[in-house]
């Protein structure tokens, strides 16, 4: 029963707000230290993905997805590359189709469901000649680490030996319905702000395939994935969208070992994304839920600049391959 009963997680006295630790490090956050190789992975469909490595000449792998609208520079993707590196780890930090600076050939872009985006990724890396992988996914990257080793399941490589996400909204639609409640009015705007941006250049890019008329009137992931989301990735609407992609139908799936960790504070979650009933029965879901945190935050203060997040995932990883 793999539910862990009281998390390690102390956060500072500041921080015990879930606003606060989820907006402290993405106003405050500098990780030095890291450096990037790129390779780029060619898809069935005609697409490709950057990958960004970090490698220190081990035969251990982690492959590192970011959340919505991130990219492999954001400060908690380096926090994590610079932990598993500094644990004698080398590190590939993936971006999602159109995150890596270069518009992605196609319409489509990386979702809460494309997880065959992140098994082209995998599978390049284990191609590598690693002899242990694992996956550490943040927030929608989260939901595909998980709804990824969750639907291949037993066929997962052999290679890949867990997996762990953070802050992650598994329950799409009732992390949508949160995000949509007036408190989180700042992060929503924040997200179609950039959502647009991007909108705007498939615009150009696909002239008379896609049309902005309208954007602003969007205020909501329902509205967002009504019109863009669901019909360009071939669901019916954002109901069918969520239902299809929520990392939370997946999970009896699993045959590694899986550590999902959802902070109690997570302004942008909702009770469906705590999945204790699931951690409860599996023998390979293990669920953490520490009190505090916030979205993407368990921030550390002192010691070598490493959050608790990087240190948690490396034990871990590392005590799966013990």
């Amino acid at each position: 029963m793999p539910l862990v009963e009281k998390s390690t997680y102390l956060a500072p006295r500041l921080l015990r707000d879930g606003h606060a630790a989820t907006v402290y490090p993405s106003l405050s956050r500098r990780v030095d230290g890291v450096d990037y190789t790129r390779r780029r992975v060619e898809l069935t469909d005609g697409d490709f993905l950057d990958v960004d490595h970090s490698k220190v000449g081990s035969r251990r792998a982690v492959v590192i997805s970011h959340g919505l609208e991130g990219h492999s520079r954001r400060a908690y993707v380096l926090g994590m590359v610079r932990a598993f590196n500094r644990a004698g780890w080398d590190a590939a930090a993936w971006n999602f189709r159109g995150c890596s600076g270069e518009p992605n050939r196609r319409l489509a872009f990386t979702h809460s469901g494309a997880s065959g985006d992140l098994g082209a990724v995998v599978e390049a890396v284990a191609g590598e000649g690693y002899d242990e992988v694992v996956l550490v996914g943040f927030s929608l990257g989260g939901n595909l680490t998980l709804k990824y080793l969750g639907e291949v399941g037993s066929q997962v490589p052999t290679v890949v030996r867990a997996g762990v996400a953070f802050s992650v909204p598994c329950d799409l639609k009732g992390s949508a319905e949160s995000m949509a409640q007036p408190g989180n009015r700042i992060y929503m705007s924040r997200f179609l702000s950039d959502l647009r941006v991007r909108m705007e250049a498939k615009s150009q890019q696909f002239p008379g395939r896609l049309s902005m008329d309208g954007y602003r009137a969007i205020r909501t992931f329902r509205d967002f994935d009504d019109r863009y989301t669901a019909p360009l990735h071939g669901y019916r609407d954002a109901e069918d969208y969520w239902a299809r992609s929520s990392s939370l139908g997946y999970l009896g799936g699993l045959k590694v070992p899986a550590l999902l960790i959802n902070a109690a504070d997570d302004p942008f979650l909702s009770a469906g994304c705590y999945p204790r009933d699931v951690a409860l029965g599996s023998p390979w879901f293990h669920l953490e839920v520490p009190d505090h945190g916030g979205h993407v935050g368990f921030a550390t203060f002192g010691g070598d600049g490493s959050y608790w997040s990087e240190i948690r995932a490396v034990d871990f990883a590392n005590r799966r391959m013990a």
